[in-house]
């Protein structure tokens, strides 16, 4: 029977040093896989893995969508993906919305780790600033796992981790030095039978929340209640006005529109939003080309050919909504019949 193998570890603001002592009080072989996230720029290039795989026994690696996990290494989140842990030993990476302001987010790998391994999962939650990881360590701990907790007082900052205690609680509440002894004390205890059974966040629920008031909705039948829609003049929510005749909608400070006109409103909303995609990429494009030219004349040239990548992105996205969306032509089959554009497989 399978122990306590399953550490999945969240950290933020100075949780790289917390990291790094952590991975070397490990021994090596450790019956257990570990998954970090690390809240990290969505631009900018992690070498986590590198500063982990020196300074501690165990491998550590990006995690790789799809990809099994196995025992005795440490996974870590790339840069704008979300890690989230699938049945039957595999990792999944999405770029799916962020989560308190981050992608990756501690709380979604938590919260999957929970929902696929029950007791299994030991949480971690290191130094950070905010709410992340609070509510994934609540689904850790519900499920039967076992929750452990930087000392406050001992973090560069106190946040994350006064909030995961004080609001989801703790089995454990240790100082870095202290957390890879307890570490693998806690991976060489058996499971208790009788402890929690795997369980879902809250927040999964949802989409079912606002799929039925989506359907609700198209079925006319949120008459007098809030609406799923938006007002075009203040962003506000929409009522619907409770009447048969007519489709009317009224925002709480007193904008009002019939259908007809929502319709319209929404119309015009929709191509500024594309319109500002479009400067928003052309502004990337060059910024990103500026920064490519200020790295070949430093002679780093592999941060240039990040940066050109970049750029070359945002110019074929660009290109993308201005010619065969803003212009009404129909889209290609492929992107890489747009002019100019060699879109490569698996680009996010």
């Amino acid at each position: 029977m399978a122990g306590h193998d399953i550490v999945v570890i969240g950290a933020s603001v100075g949780g790289v040093d917390v990291l790094t002592r952590l991975v070397r009080g490990l021994p090596p072989g450790l019956p257990a896989s570990l998954f970090v996230v690390c809240h990290f720029p969505p631009g900018g290039r992690s070498i986590l893995p590198d500063i982990l795989s020196r300074s501690g026994p165990l491998l550590a690696v990006h995690a790789r969508d799809g990809e099994s996990f196995h025992p005795g290494h440490i996974y870590v989140a790339p840069p704008n993906q979300h890690l989230l842990l699938q049945p039957g030993g595999r990792m999944q990476l999405t770029h799916g919305p962020r989560e308190n302001y981050h992608r990756p987010a501690v709380d979604p790998l938590f919260r999957t780790a929970a929902r696929a391994y029950g007791q299994r999962v030991i949480g971690i939650v290191l130094t950070g600033a905010l709410h992340d990881g609070t509510a994934g360590l609540i689904a850790v701990r519900s499920a039967g796992g076992i929750g452990v907790v930087q000392d406050p007082s001992d973090a560069v900052m106190a946040a994350m981790p006064r909030s995961a205690t004080q609001i989801a609680g703790a089995d454990y509440v240790v100082p870095t030095d202290r957390l890879a002894p307890l570490l693998v004390e806690l991976i060489q205890q058996p499971l208790v039978p009788e402890g929690g059974s795997a369980v879902s966040d809250p927040i999964d629920k949802l989409p079912l929340t606002v799929n039925h008031d989506m359907e609700e909705q198209i079925r006319n039948e949120r008459r007098g209640r809030v609406t799923v829609f938006t007002c075009p003049e203040c962003g506000g929510s929409l009522w619907q006005v409770n009447e048969a005749p007519l489709v009317r909608f009224r925002c709480h400070v007193g904008h009002a529109f019939h259908a007809e006109t929502l319709l319209a409103q929404q119309s015009h909303a929709l191509e500024a939003a594309l319109w500002t995609s479009v400067r928003t990429f052309k502004e990337r494009n060059l910024l990103a080309r500026q920064l490519a030219a200020r790295e070949r004349q430093r002679g780093d040239g592999e941060a240039a050919v990040r940066f050109e990548e970049q750029a070359e992105q945002a110019a074929r996205y660009g290109d993308l909504i201005q010619h065969y969306i803003l212009n009404g032509s129909p889209l290609p089959a492929k992107v890489e019949e747009l002019p100019g554009t060699t879109e490569k497989s698996g680009t996010a």
